[in-house]
């Protein structure tokens, strides 16, 4: 019998749960799968968790940064306007704070995570094959590939996220409704500061299962986008 990978076992669970996901919200329009999101959420953290090689104390301090930031600028946005834009939550994402639901400082950690590592682990592949050529890359020029692609990857990602976030009752614009350029400049900026904490911090940034994740997320997303 073939022994799984944590990264398959995990990888076949996120699929597993969005696919659920994509066709409870798509075909039956029942509330009782948006209202799951939370759950999924928390799961995928875990999922993250789980497939860590190494589990140390950065980890848990760029959890903690990432929740405590993202549930802070989302105040902020929700009660001045001066982040992102003018907008509100709806009650689909469960229990909040200030109006904010919790889960968003999870949200936070998990795009933060998975793009940052995913831009990390490209770029590994690409300087190795360019040191073998050219010579080491600068480590200056890798750190800001990792935090300025990485954030423009979390920019679009949220890009494709938002027009599917407002349908399915997230959240939702004031005023004319539309999304404004504003909240994908505050997306980046903060996607900066984020990303240059996972640079810097001593965690481990290898992980297979944070790639696949964020391309499920954003296939579900498109699709939903697409369908819905």
């Amino acid at each position: 019998m073939k022994n799984f990978s944590k990264y398959q076992i995990a990888t076949a669970i996120a699929i597993l749960f969005h696919c659920i996901g994509f066709i409870g919200i798509l075909f039956f329009k029942s509330d009782t799968f948006i209202k799951t999101t939370p759950l999924n959420l928390l799961l995928m953290a875990g999922l993250i968790i789980y497939t860590q090689k190494k589990i140390n104390t950065s980890l848990i301090i760029f959890i903690a940064i990432c929740f405590v930031t993202g549930i802070a600028v989302e105040i902020i946005g929700t009660s001045t306007g001066w982040l992102f834009g003018n907008y509100s939550y709806g009650n689909a994402l469960g229990p909040a704070i200030k109006n904010v639901p919790y889960i968003i400082g999870i949200n936070w950690f998990i795009i933060i995570y998975c793009c940052g590592v995913s831009m990390y682990m490209l770029l590994t592949r690409l300087t190795a094959k360019l040191s073998e050529q050219t010579g080491k890359p600068s480590k200056t020029i890798k750190a800001l590939s990792v935090v300025v692609d990485g954030a423009t990857l979390a920019v679009f990602f949220d890009w494709i996220m938002e027009p599917v976030a407002v349908k399915l009752g997230y959240w939702q614009w004031l005023g004319d409704g539309e999304i404004p350029l504003y909240n994908y400049i505050c997306w980046f900026v903060i996607s900066m500061l984020l990303l240059f904490v996972f640079h810097r911090l001593p965690l481990d940034k290898q992980n297979k299962f944070a790639v696949n994740l964020l391309l499920i997320q954003a296939m579900f997303f498109l699709l939903l986008r697409t369908f819905l």
